[in-house]
């Protein structure tokens, strides 16, 4: 029986999560159960993370699912039968579930092929919590001749049987920035003999903060974090150098050009005001993902026809790597509803295994469904 099939499933790959990039495991795992299912597996050139294929019996597009497969450094804080066997490491985003359901679907379109027109490639992602998984299928043919992609996430705010989905914009573009300062150390009682980096490094924090405030269009949804101070190491001593770390995070494309900007010239000059040197690392992430309406639409009809409640799905400034496939070609990112409890990220985070046999009857369907309705060529241009 497929629930039992994909519980057992469910509860193996949350016992055993594993990080970005080591998911080896978790790779092995899944390559079992598609070669058990009889489910041809693509050849890519990767250390972790697969991809399988299903081959619909009459000719149409070629979609592809992602499914995003590492867990995250947390101690889980739950009583579950099944919870981690690993100290320090837990499926707190939802990933155990998005494996379970990529492959129950797949499952089910391969027993339901006769109806499926094209292909639907089912891409199971290493490292999406680096935020740079996706560029490692990207790397590969994996994508090659795929005209639509749609992914998922699970979603602790709403209940079972409950699918949220919105056009446009649903997550953001996550930038990483790090400055350094770098004055001149010397005796904590005689500041005067070098320049302190603290006091830049304070001013430069609420400083930030003014982009948000008066450069952004205050409807634009954006901001910008201060999350780690560093300088020195003993009570007595003005140090050489302090350190700021934070993330940006914006939907708009013109903001993320505006916000590096801004923090250079506000880094730059308020170091030199306090007679200091500062050095700017910006580090770029994923792109914001933004949700094709026509994808969407069909989504929502899919779930509606199938008695799923929907939702419109929210915005979150928190981001998914899924949007680097979606910069080239049409992308659906598609909240699922795990029933509510905590929020992903937290150490006491579950899923509601009552989910898992009716998202992967929705995929399937949806992927079948969608088959039957290729883009025009004029939307899929739009992308590349």
């Amino acid at each position: 029986m497929l629930e039992e099939k994909l519980m057992e499933a469910f509860c193996w790959f949350h016992q055993h999560p594993e990080l970005s990039y080591e998911e080896y495991e978790t790779t092995a795992r899944i390559r079992e159960f598609l070669e058990e299912a009889g489910i041809e597996i693509l050849s890519a050139n990767l250390e972790t993370g697969l991809a399988a294929v299903v081959r619909g019996e009459q000719e149409g597009p070629i979609q592809a699912l992602r499914c995003d497969i590492d867990a995250l450094p947390i101690t889980e804080e739950t009583e579950l039968s099944y919870r981690s066997e690993y100290p320090g490491k837990m499926h707190a985003c939802g990933h155990d579930f998005h494996i379970t359901a990529g492959l129950g679907a797949a499952i089910l379109l391969h027993e339901n092929r006769k109806f499926l027109k094209g292909e639907v490639r089912i891409i199971f992602q290493p490292a999406e919590e680096s935020s740079l998984g996706a560029l490692k299928i990207l790397e590969t043919d994996l994508m090659k001749g795929v005209e639509r992609i749609w992914g998922i996430h699970s979603d602790p705010t709403n209940p079972v049987n409950t699918i949220g989905i919105r056009e446009g914009y649903v997550a953001a573009a996550v930038d990483r920035f790090v400055i350094t300062i770098k004055g001149t150390g010397c005796h904590g009682a005689h500041p005067d003999d070098g320049i302190d980096p603290i006091p830049a490094a304070a001013a430069m924090v609420q400083a930030l903060q003014t982009i948000v405030s008066r450069n952004v269009n205050a409807f634009h949804p954006s901001l910008l974090s201060v999350t780690r101070i560093q300088a020195g190491n003993t009570w007595n001593v003005i140090p050489e150098t302090a350190e700021l770390e934070g993330t940006v995070r914006t939907m708009d494309k013109n903001d993320r050009e505006l916000y590096r900007e801004r923090l250079r010239q506000i880094a730059e000059n308020t170091a030199l005001a306090y007679g200091a040197k500062t050095q700017i690392q910006w580090l770029p992430g994923p792109p914001a993902v933004c949700n094709d309406s026509r994808m969407a639409e069909q989504a929502c009809q899919i779930a509606g026809d199938m008695g799923f409640a929907t939702a419109e799905e929210e915005q979150s400034l928190g981001g998914d790597d899924f949007s680097f496939y979606a910069q080239d070609i049409p992308g659906c990112y598609i909240k699922i509803g795990t029933g509510r409890g905590q929020l992903i990220h937290q150490p006491g985070f579950q899923i509601d295994c009552r989910s898992l046999l009716p998202t992967a009857k929705y995929l399937s369907s949806l992927l079948i469904s969608s088959a039957e309705q290729r883009l025009p060529r004029d939307i899929q241009k739009e992308y590349k």
